[in-house]
């Protein structure tokens, strides 16, 4: 094919998610030419539909709070949940590259954050894990200041009805609305924003919206440009190393020159039902993904091409998740750490601690092959906390019982007949987890014993996570495996450069979020560990890129 090009960058960079966008603000600021390509008609990719949690240990946010955390510690940390999968070298560059990519990034007015105080990391018990976390989150941001660009960002799930917005620490307190008076009066916050986003006509996003709307906004400012609508179809290769990309356009084929790189933020395989069933284990190939619509395999699929090495293909960013009526796949989060239930399998029995992270909550269930699985609570917990995005004592509505998703019995056996299981075992389950209740511990799965646990659980309750399931009728929703994105992808080194099926690199390729394997391994060490990383080697990436430049430029070979 004819090269078509009348452009060339030094940086071109697919993909407009947290990974994308940040090794693009990373390589204005190195003194390099960069474009983002962007597959969707709207930007933000799976940041943008995300709660929008960075976890960056000893980020400047954390910092200024005086929360330092020695290097030592979060080695370990990452080394116990890694347990072998990750270079070392990956998990060095991740750590300390992590600091200077915040620092970065909060040098635009536009970036502001917040601590997400108590959402602790996910394995708090693990040494170097932190009870009180270290996640942050943007603050909320009025999106009429994007101007035309309002028009073209990815719409999430976290504005409610009205207007209303919550960060993350206000979802927290709103869940406890029928228990406790912090929950209170964060309704009251809530009706107040309803009534002052009407009267001010603000336009007001949290979470992963609210991260990337900040960032387009210092995109912006640093003349970046950002190509919608805009597919990747093909990486350019000298034999020696990628030179560019292959792009369509209303119908339209472009070739894009990269002088020193191209990067990979397209996101997971997701959406691509044929490397789901190929990869993905039985239980886990289903397509429940929150993940962005466009995310299909793309970066991982090209670099392949190239005879790039993958790895973790089997796993994801697992999510207990609920099937509504409509489609839509609604993440149990909050849900499981609430008392007054228990998840079962087909068998009526309970197999792990329902209150556990959700990748290791779903690794527990696909490994022992408990498919479906039953959420099983009673009326006092219905009437008490919220479930799928359905306030507390609320009815649920018709079409979850019409489809089999919701189920309703007077008693326990009713209602295990009604979803198909042994009644004697359901009836058994419940009457043992009321003892475990009563005496105040899980002696079958420690569900209450980590700080993680407690975050969503109910504070007025001497274990915050248990409380009997004795109050009729009762309930039951089956639970889909869900998940917020795949885990496998390209292998990078430390630099973020994709390596070949034989080791060697490939010179001029990147990757960087879920494209590439990712640095937690098969785990997950708190809230923001998908995003944290991705914008870490996104800026790894940028720079590496510059410092080839630089050694170009003084070997005599013209940019």
């Amino acid at each position: 094919m004819n090269d078509q090009s009348t452009e060339e960058f030094d940086l071109v960079i697919v993909g407009s998610g947290g990974g994308g966008m940040t090794a693009a603000l990373a390589a204005a600021e190195v003194g390099l030419s960069a474009v983002i390509i962007e597959k969707g008609k709207k930007f933000g990719g799976s940041t943008a539909i995300s709660g929008g949690g960075i976890w960056i240990p000893n980020n400047p946010t954390l910092h200024r709070l005086g929360h330092n955390d020695s290097r030592g510690s979060i080695r370990r940390y990452l080394d116990v949940l890694t347990d072998g999968r990750v270079p070392a070298a990956r998990l060095d560059a991740y750590i300390d590259q992590g600091p200077a990519t915040m620092k970065l990034v909060e040098q635009s007015k536009w970036m502001k954050f917040d601590w997400t105080k108590g959402y602790a990391d996910y394995h708090p018990e693990v040494e170097g894990g932190r009870a009180k976390g270290r996640s942050i989150e943007a603050k909320p941001f009025d999106t009429r200041k994007l101007g035309d660009d309002e028009q073209f960002q990815r719409p999430n799930s976290m504005k409610g009805p009205l207007g209303l917005w919550i960060t993350a620490k206000d979802y927290h307190d709103l869940a406890m609305v029928k228990r406790t008076w912090r929950g209170r009066w964060a309704s009251v916050v809530a009706a107040w924003r309803v009534s002052s986003n009407v009267i001010r006509r603000r336009h007001m996003a949290t979470g992963g919206r609210a991260l990337v709307a900040r960032m387009r906004m210092a995109l912006k400012d640093a003349d970046i440009p950002l190509r919608l609508d805009t597919t990747m179809t093909e990486l350019i290769s000298d034999g020696e190393r990628v030179t560019g990309i292959v792009v369509t356009h209303d119908g339209r084929e472009q070739r894009i020159r990269a002088r020193h790189g191209v990067l990979l933020a397209t996101g997971g395989f997701d959406h691509n039902q044929a490397l789901r069933s190929e990869h993905l284990p039985e239980g886990g190939q289903d397509n429940h993904s929150l993940g962005a619509v466009e995310n299909t395999g793309d970066g991982i699929l090209a670099g392949a091409r190239l005879g790039a090495a993958t790895d973790l293909m089997d796993d994801a960013w697992w999510m207990p998740s609920v099937e509504h009526p409509s489609g839509a796949t609604i993440p149990l989060v909050s849900e499981r750490a609430i008392p007054g239930q228990v998840i079962v399998s087909g068998d009526g029995n309970r197999f792990t601690n329902e209150a556990a992270p959700y990748v290791n909550f779903v690794h527990d269930q696909l490994e022992g092959k408990h498919l479906p699985a039953w959420f099983v609570m009673d009326a006092r917990a219905r009437s008490r906390y919220p479930f799928a995005q359905i306030l507390p004592g609320a009815p649920i509505p018709a079409a979850f019982y019409e489809k089999g998703i919701a189920h309703k019995a007077a008693t326990l056996p009713e209602l295990a007949e009604s979803i198909g299981v042994p009644a004697d075992n359901l009836v058994a389950t419940v009457e043992r987890f009321n003892g475990f209740v009563r005496d105040g511990v899980d002696q079958d799965f420690g569900r209450g014993e980590s700080a993680y646990d407690h975050y969503y659980g109910d504070p007025t309750l001497p274990n915050p996570n248990l409380d009997l399931v004795d109050k009729a009728p009762f309930h039951a929703f089956r639970i889909e495996v869900g998940d917020l994105g795949t885990k496998g992808g390209l292998v990078c080194d430390e630099h973020a450069r994709v390596l070949h099926e034989d080791g060697h690199v490939i010179e001029g390729l990147y990757a960087t979020g879920n494209s590439s394997a990712s640095v937690m391994g098969n785990e997950y060490a708190g809230p923001g560990a998908t995003i944290g990383p991705s914008m870490v080697f996104g800026y790894i990436a940028a720079h590496h890129a510059a410092d080839t430049a630089t050694t170009t430029s003084t070997t005599g070979t013209s940019r």
